[in-house]
C-alpha cells in the first residue's frame, strides 16, 4: 500500500542492500565495499528527487537505483531476477539471442547518464497501455510528460521490486531500441521472469508500456 510516510534514504538502502545480497559485486568485478562506495553517492539525489513522493505500490515505485550493462551485463542481472515469493530465475528468450543485446541502446528521446548507475524517478508499469501497441502508447505517454524505461530500467524494477510483474500486468521496455520494429519486454514463463521481445505495432492484453518521469540522475 502507499505510504505518505515515505523514507528514501530508507528505500534507498533497502535496494543498495538487495542487489548485494543478490550477488551484484561479484560480476560487476568489485568487492562489497567498493560497489557500495560506488552508489552510494546517489542516495542524497534520492532523497530529494522523491521528496513528497508517495510510497511504492505494485505498479508504481518512487524511484529505482538503476545499474547499467557498463556494471553488470543484462544475462546475469536477467539470471538474478525472480517473482514476488518464488525461487525460479529469470531466463532471456530464446528468440532474443545475448548477441543482440548489445545491439539495443536508449531512444534519442531520452537522456540516460552514462556510466554504471544512475537514479530513475517515479516508475509505472503502465497497466494503462495493456492491450495498445507501443507505438501508440509511447505517443500517448509524451503527451503526458512520461517517457518508456529501457532494458536496464526494466531489470530494475523487477529486481528491487519483484511485485512489479505480474500474471496479465507485464510491460515493454519502449526506451530500448536497436533501429527495427521489435520492442524489449518483460513477462512471465513457467513461473519465472523472462526478457524477450514484441513488435512496435502490435498490442498485447497482458503487456502494457512501463513509462518514467523524463528525468534521470547520473553519478558525475
Amino acid at each position: 500500500m502507499s505510504d505518505d510516510r515515505f523514507d528514501a534514504a530508507t528505500e534507498f538502502d533497502r535496494q543498495l542492500d538487495r542487489l548485494v545480497q543478490l550477488g551484484y559485486p561479484a560480476p560487476a568485478g568489485q568487492t562489497e565495499n567498493e560497489f557500495r562506495a560506488l552508489l552510494t553517492p546517489l542516495r542524497d539525489a534520492a532523497v530529494t528527487g522523491s521528496a513528497g513522493s508517495a510510497g511504492p505500490t505494485d505498479a508504481r515505485v518512487p524511484f529505482l537505483l538503476v545499474t547499467t550493462r557498463e556494471l553488470v551485463p543484462v544475462p546475469e542481472r536477467i539470471a538474478l531476477t525472480t517473482l514476488a515469493g518464488k525461487r525460479k530465475t529469470g531466463v532471456l528468450d530464446r528468440n532474443f539471442p545475448a548477441d543482440d543485446l548489445p545491439t539495443f541502446h536508449p531512444i534519442k528521446e531520452l537522456e540516460v547518464p552514462p556510466g554504471p548507475a544512475y537514479l530513475l524517478f517515479d516508475v509505472d508499469r503502465g497497466e494503462e497501455y495493456r492491450n495498445v501497441p507501443p507505438s501508440a502508447a509511447l505517443e500517448d505517454m509524451t503527451t503526458k510528460d512520461r517517457l518508456p524505461i529501457t532494458i536496464d530500467e526494466g531489470l530494475a524494477f523487477v529486481t528491487l521490486h519483484p511485485q512489479a510483474l505480474a500474471s496479465n500486468r507485464c510491460f515493454s521496455l519502449v526506451g530500448s531500441r536497436c533501429g527495427d520494429r521489435r520492442v524489449p519486454a518483460l513477462w512471465i514463463s513457467q513461473g519465472a521472469p523472462k526478457l524477450g521481445w514484441c513488435w512496435f505495432g502490435n498490442p498485447h492484453t497482458w503487456l502494457g508500456s512501463a513509462t518514467a518521469n523524463p528525468v534521470r540522475v547520473g553519478l558525475s
